[in-house]
């Protein structure tokens, strides 16, 4: 390109002085991109994506960075990931590593070009140094465009006393993904999330809790919520509490028994708000002190917390058996955003 550009000045000169038609001036070609291809999702693409995941991520808090660490994640994940990685520094402490066990893949056989795709990993994870820190943790990764890499988009831990359900794997080891609205299984994969934050707002009287067993994670919140409300009232201040749905992808596969292991997430939005007119402002919360300054600039302080839970969502039982109920078998998550907005002017 460089030598035909450089050539053009002398041949319309030349052109010109003969009284001859100049040479048109070549047009400058752009070399052509090839969009990168479908690779179909295997069991080996699976294994390296989670291997090259724990190597990344040990590499990021090995240098206690927040950016690089959250290159390798996304939608909720990341919330907490920054979250974790400024209460480190808040505290003046290290941010933790894992060391992670021989994982469980559960690959779903999905068509080449569908896209998202996406597996669920089963791997003891525990931090180096610290006792009885083994924990069970159930990790999904997303892949959402050939282009894209994979990223860690939710990382939840098995409860102590909880199994997890068997899942169901064809004679090449693939799991059966369940779509959102499958209706052979108790509640449908898209309302499993609904079903919870209701049991959270209404307690163990909700209809939900026909569906979804009562428990510290169901109606354990609506009791958690009724304690911190009374709490806050004594201290002169408002508290509200709402749980509610993510727009961040879940993911269910097909288990052994005909139901399903389903993997989301929630928000759990809280407001405290003072009495104002001049009286003290709503202490901090000690959870999210990390996100803040340490200044109350209004009367309002406002925290959202990233749930990431797995529950088991039994099959329909046939007609006149019993119909067991859903349960939450895995959950984790922290307060991840934190805000005090100032006093709205009249």
């Amino acid at each position: 390109m460089a030598a035909a550009v450089l050539l053009v000045p002398p041949l319309m000169a030349a052109g010109c002085a003969g009284g001859a038609k100049p040479q048109a001036r070549p047009t400058p070609s752009m070399p052509s991109t090839t969009p990168p291809q479908p690779v179909p999702l295997t069991l080996d693409v699976a294994r390296k994506a989670f291997q090259t995941y724990i190597t990344d991520e040990d590499v990021a808090r090995a240098a206690a960075d927040e950016r690089l660490a959250l290159t390798w994640t996304s939608d909720g994940q990341s919330l907490l990931t920054a979250a974790e990685f400024r209460k480190a520094a808040f505290d003046g402490d290290p941010v933790r590593r894992f060391s992670y066990g021989k994982p469980k893949l559960y690959v779903p056989k999905l068509k080449a070009d569908a896209y998202p795709q996406w597996f669920v990993a089963s791997v003891d994870r525990s931090v180096p140094g610290e006792k009885k820190s083994k924990q069970s943790a159930l990790m999904a990764f997303i892949l959402r465009s050939p282009a894209d890499d994979w990223h860690l988009t939710l990382a939840t831990r098995l409860s102590p006393k909880a199994q997890l359900p068997k899942i169901q794997l064809d004679a090449n080891g693939y799991a059966e993904p369940l779509g959102a609205d499958d209706s052979k299984i108790l509640i449908r994969p898209r309302d499993v999330g609904g079903i919870q934050a209701t049991m959270a707002a209404e307690g163990s009287a909700s209809v939900a809790a026909k569906v979804m067993e009562t428990g510290p994670l169901t109606s354990g919140y609506y009791q958690q919520t009724k304690r911190a409300k009374k709490k806050a009232k004594e201290q002169d201040v408002t508290l509200t509490i709402v749980y509610t749905a993510t727009p961040y992808p879940y993911f269910g596969l097909r288990t052994k028994t005909g139901g399903g292991l389903i993997l989301y997430s929630l928000f759990r939005n809280n407001a405290l708000i003072g009495p104002g007119n001049g009286a003290p402002k709503p202490e901090i919360p000690k959870e999210a002190e990390h996100l803040l300054d340490g200044t109350v600039e209004g009367d309002e302080i406002d925290t959202t917390a990233t749930f990431q839970f797995a529950a088991y969502d039994p099959p329909r039982s046939k007609s006149g058996k019993p119909q067991p109920k859903a349960e939450l078998v895995a959950d984790g998550g922290a307060v991840s955003k934190a805000a005090t907005p100032p006093i709205k002017k009249p």
